[in-house]
């Protein structure tokens, strides 16, 4: 079981630009997801408990807010801040941190962080993480902000943009190949949908080459 830390405030100001109609659903708690393997010399992943006065879709709103803030900043391998520029999981690092959530560092890492969903347009809800490689190897790393579309930091544009997640591989574009939830309400709607996820993720593996 990982540990649990509670928040008891959220850091950023971004909080306050989530919905109204989210904002005055005060009794919901907030699952952050830490779970699934990370490599023995990567942060522990954990799970954060939070008492927040907004529920799972304003923090959605907010880490899609804070990713978005991000548009434009400039490309830099092993880059992890916007002043001197992002990687792909330096960037998902980042904006995850304002929000007290610690991931590992690597793309590889960070696609075994929180719960796997089944890889289809359908099932995607902002916040969740979009890996991409060819075969079993991770080389990118994206958050999905809602509509078909990720935030990500491109080598190929030289920097933070924003595109739709099916896109046709080739060069450095590469197949998507997995979505990771961290964000879930705790309430019975979401131990519900949690099992859902993964049973059809697990479904859709095994039915995989």
């Amino acid at each position: 079981m990982h540990p649990r830390l509670v928040v008891t405030t959220l850091v950023l100001s971004l909080a306050a630009a989530a919905p109204l109609g989210a904002q005055a659903r005060g009794d919901d708690m907030l699952v952050v997801d830490g779970g699934g393997g990370a490599a023995a010399d990567a942060p522990a992943p954990r799970r954060a408990i939070a008492s927040f006065n907004v529920a799972a879709l304003a923090l959605r709103d907010s880490l899609v807010a804070m990713a978005r803030a991000q548009l434009g900043r400039r490309y830099r391998y092993g880059g992890e801040s916007p002043g001197r520029g992002f990687d792909c999981s330096g960037l998902v690092q980042y904006v995850l941190a304002a929000f007290d959530v610690r991931v590992p560092r690597t793309a590889a890492q960070q696609a075994r962080f929180g719960t796997e969903v089944v890889r289809d347009t359908a099932e995607l809800r902002p916040g969740d993480l979009l890996t991409f490689g060819n075969g079993r190897r991770v080389e990118h790393i994206a958050i999905y902000v809602g509509g078909g579309r990720m935030i990500h930091a491109s080598s190929a544009a030289k920097r933070v943009v924003e595109t739709p997640v099916d896109r046709a591989p080739r060069g450095l574009i590469k197949p998507w190949r997995g979505v990771r939830r961290i964000v879930f309400a705790a309430d019975s709607a979401a131990a519900l949908e949690r099992a859902r996820v993964q049973a059809a993720a697990t479904v859709a593996a095994r039915g995989a080459p």
